[in-house]
């Protein structure tokens, strides 16, 4: 209808909210919202009774995350609630501004809290993003908790989790994954899922973009000249795996869906050594009971 709607007779044009919802039930269906559902039910992320604190960020990801999620509560048959957390790590008033403005311009009902942790890495010139992150995380388990909430939700996606598990393997000597979900070991009770596990980056960007939508990129004091945030990417190995991704799918279109096979279809049959919760093991502890097999 032209981004209108008819009420009463008249024809009013869509607020921002309503076009973005709209273009997640039709445009955006098949490339954001099933996977998004998809994810729910493959993974488990939601039972009854849940109480989940959606943690935005303030960037595409987490945001639309917090419509997606507003999305599935209108009809879905699990009985669950969804607290939507912000919070401030010591942000800039313009981005902080920035922030406010997206969560009433798309009918977000956000619940800001602020903390300091900006200002406690500031004199860290070693990994300060790490340490950053994991304050971040904690401060929400426990906020979240404070709230009665049994889960937190962030808004890593697919490309996270493949970039992930390659740069485990590049940099890290390892092979991991970023998980769908996990307990929290210092939060007892609480948990984490990740809800965008199987939607795409470029899909999530084109919503954004088709409904004409700003956030945030970095939100770090450190980063928010475009120069600094320019000269800290270029150091990042995730950028560096980034790119290293994308030169692959030119001459293998289906390399992103390899990767993230590869850490569903582990044989431990064939790797020389895994870790559990009873510590390492190699396969000379099994070789003598395996039958033979083709050398590969």
């Amino acid at each position: 209808m032209n981004e209108k709607e008819k009420t009463g007779g008249e024809r009013r044009p869509l607020s921002l909210c309503e076009r973005a919802e709209r273009s997640l039930q039709k445009t955006f269906r098949p490339t954001i919202l099933s996977p998004f559902l998809r994810a729910l039910k493959t993974y488990e992320l939601i039972r009854p009774g849940d109480r989940i604190a959606c943690c935005i960020s303030g960037g595409k990801d987490s945001t639309l995350m917090a419509k997606l999620f507003q999305e599935v509560s209108r009809y879905t048959e699990i009985p669950f609630e969804v607290r939507y957390l912000v919070m401030d790590p010591g942000y800039s008033p313009a981005n902080r501004a920035r922030i406010e403005e997206n969560a009433r311009a798309l009918r977000i009902p956000v619940e800001i809290f602020e903390t300091d942790i900006f200002a406690s890495v500031s004199h860290i010139e070693k990994s300060p993003c790490y340490l950053c992150a994991r304050m971040r995380r904690g401060h929400l388990y426990s906020f979240a908790r404070e709230l009665g909430c049994n889960k937190i939700a962030l808004g890593h996606h697919y490309d996270d989790v493949i970039e992930t598990v390659l740069m485990g393997m590049l940099y890290g000597a390892q092979i991991q994954t970023m998980m769908p979900k996990l307990r929290s070991s210092h939060f007892p009770g609480m948990e984490l899922i990740r809800p965008l596990y199987l939607v795409r980056e470029a899909d999530i960007e084109r919503w954004r973009d088709a409904n004409g939508l700003s956030f945030l990129r970095c939100a770090c004091r450190f980063t928010e000249s475009t120069a600094a945030e320019e000269t800290r990417e270029s150091r990042s190995k995730r950028l560096e795996t980034k790119r290293l991704i994308r030169e692959l799918k030119k001459t293998n279109p289906l390399v992103e869906n390899h990767i993230f096979r590869s850490v569903e279809n582990v044989n431990l049959n064939t790797v020389l050594a895994y870790k559990d919760g009873e510590g390492k093991h190699t396969f000379l502890e099994r070789y003598d009971s395996l039958t033979g097999a083709e050398e590969e």
